[in-house]
């Protein structure tokens, strides 16, 4: 009984280390692929993304082209191609702009504690009263539409997601034995943030990056859907999908095909992060 009961735990730990890699590859692999369409839409696709045919339009797929064409003509998937480049390009430069200003943020609250940490907190909670989308809409008031009013309004929100973690984390390890040795050796507050917090923080804020990408790219996909991304005529996930809510019936694909790809986008970031954080959390390894 000893024996099956050690086998089955061998066996149940197998099983979960086999799928927290499958997590990791599988993401590694969508994001990829995603990448690799988006990079290579910047040098070929199968037709001008923004070139109209109206003598061909609504056709199905396979009936022109591989993905068949929308109200005007243009081919689908040279837009989803055209789409994948900016709506990524879009929340990776949202992302890292604001994980990178709210991670300094947090680890400086860390460091200095009092009145900024109190600041920086109440800063948070204002910016999460206004979320993203009703950000873009006072923006765009005052900017117009585009790729940087999308960008500006996703790395807002972003900022004080990483702040809050950053905090949490930096405390965390502020209470740490090595640091106490740190600090009484005389080391300054910014040099133990550098040396000794930062390096034991970093791949919390790496997996939180992979898993808020997932949501960056759900926000410029509302974004764009309400008119408040990229200009026309860039093509958009989220604006294929609100120019095909008129032709639902004629042309579903409209809707299913970008829908797909934002849904795979999402679903690669989540495994991604998953997979990331039960590889770099030393927790998880130990289990």
């Amino acid at each position: 009984m000893v024996q099956v009961a050690s086998f089955a735990i061998a066996g149940s730990g197998r099983a979960g280390i086999l799928s927290r890699r499958i997590n990791l590859v599988a993401g590694a692999v969508i994001i990829g692929l995603l990448v690799t369409v988006a990079l290579l839409s910047l040098v070929w696709t199968p037709l001008p993304p923004a070139k109209m045919q109206i003598i061909h339009k609504l056709q199905p797929p396979l009936a022109f082209g591989l993905l068949g064409t929308d109200q005007f003509g243009r081919d689908v998937l040279s837009m989803l191609m055209a789409g994948c480049w900016n709506s990524l390009s879009v929340a990776i430069t949202a992302v890292a702009i604001g994980g990178t200003l709210g991670s300094i943020s947090g680890i400086s609250a860390a460091a200095l504690r009092g009145p900024f940490e109190a600041l920086l907190m109440r800063i948070c909670d204002v910016i999460f009263a206004l979320p993203p989308i009703l950000s873009a809409m006072m923006l765009g008031a005052f900017l117009g539409p585009g790729r940087f009013t999308a960008i500006t309004a996703i790395a807002v929100f972003m900022i004080p997601v990483f702040a809050r973690v950053t905090l949490a984390t930096s405390l965390q390890a502020w209470s740490r034995d090595y640091v106490t040795a740190a600090r009484a050796i005389g080391n300054t507050r910014l040099t133990i943030s550098l040396r000794h917090v930062l390096p034991n923080i970093i791949s919390q804020i790496i997996v939180l990056g992979a898993i808020q990408l997932g949501l960056a790219i759900l926000t410029e996909a509302g974004l764009s859907f309400l008119g408040l991304g990229m200009a026309p005529p860039a093509p958009t996930w989220g604006r294929m999908l609100a120019d095909s809510q008129t032709y639902l019936a004629l042309a579903p694909w409209l809707a299913v095909l970008p829908g797909l790809a934002i849904a795979l986008a999402v679903l690669g970031f989540n495994m991604l992060g998953d997979g990331l954080r039960d590889l770099l959390d030393p927790r998880e390894a130990s289990r």
